[in-house]
């Protein structure tokens, strides 16, 4: 009924590594021609990787939008198969439980101490935002009801 095609998310994905690569390129380049590593980067190295970062998103959401919903909606109710998943859940919450009370120390211990890695918090934070993103994700595959609902294409509704 509804398509929900990977080509354009995997072109997307495509597309991202190519930029990357691009940028790499021209990180190269530029150390062939100063005939060192340049300490700071190009405005067309930053505009690369932002441009893949945004592609690499973009892919992202359009595969994991596959990997729950399917390649083709079907107007029924599905009823949720849990599976043998619970025990990856239970570990997939300690881990963030275990990584919060870690993120909680560093920032008492840099509160204490005057000294930050923001780098450290940085990376500790995003470990944590997607572990909960795969928490989410797997809740909603093996542990939600879905239904799939259609309207007739001559029914009153104006959308």
């Amino acid at each position: 009924m509804y398509r929900n095609d990977p080509v354009v998310p995997i072109f997307a994905f495509l597309l991202s590594l190519g930029l990357f690569f691009t940028a790499y390129l021209d990180y190269v380049h530029i150390a062939q021609l100063e005939g060192h590593a340049p300490a700071e980067f190009s405005v067309g190295m930053i505009g690369l990787v932002s441009l893949g970062v945004v592609f690499l998103l973009y892919a992202m959401i359009g595969l994991v939008s596959v990997w729950l919903e399917g390649y083709e909606l079907r107007p029924a109710l599905r009823k949720a198969h849990p599976g043998h998943t619970l025990w990856i859940l239970g570990v997939l919450v300690f881990i963030v439980v275990a990584l919060s009370g870690l993120f909680a120390q560093m920032i008492l211990y840099s509160q204490r101490t005057q000294q930050t890695q923001p780098t450290v918090e940085g990376v500790l934070f995003g470990l944590i935002a997607i572990t909960v993103g795969v928490v989410l994700a797997l809740y909603k595959r093996y542990y939600q009801d879905e239904d799939v609902r259609a309207e007739p294409e001559d029914s009153e509704v104006p959308w």
